[in-house]
């Protein structure tokens, strides 16, 4: 078999790999070697906290929701039980925003929440 030299495919390799570590610090963007182990940890930490982004967006609304529920005389799983017992089918995204810019709303439906239970 005749001898294959692997300079092109491993330009093109070591381009792709490099290009994508722009942005990061010192020799982890310059040398391939720390740059391809940096990268590979990247992605898993991508991966990892494009999960873990919803459960800290859902975690910020909840903590909302609850100082505007205290605001209220209530507690946060008081108001969402008597939610589910009045009906009331808003998620906590919904209720957190508007227990951030619509007070008198919010205050509405926690008045709904105590007369359903």
């Amino acid at each position: 078999m005749p001898r294959v030299k692997t300079g092109v495919v491993r330009r093109r390799r070591h381009k792709k790999v490099l290009k994508l570590a722009r942005g990061f610090y010192s020799g982890r963007r310059k040398h391939f070697r720390k740059a391809k182990e940096q990268l590979e940890r990247s992605l898993v930490y991508a991966y990892r906290d494009r999960k873990q982004k919803k459960r800290d967006f859902r975690r910020l609304w909840i903590v909302r929701i609850n100082a505007a529920c205290r605001l209220n005389d209530m507690n946060y799983s008081t108001f969402m039980n008597g939610l589910k017992k009045a009906g009331i089918e808003l998620d906590r995204k919904i209720l957190a925003d508007m227990a951030m810019n619509d007070a008198a709303a919010f205050s509405a439906l926690a008045a709904q929440a105590k007369a359903a239970l």
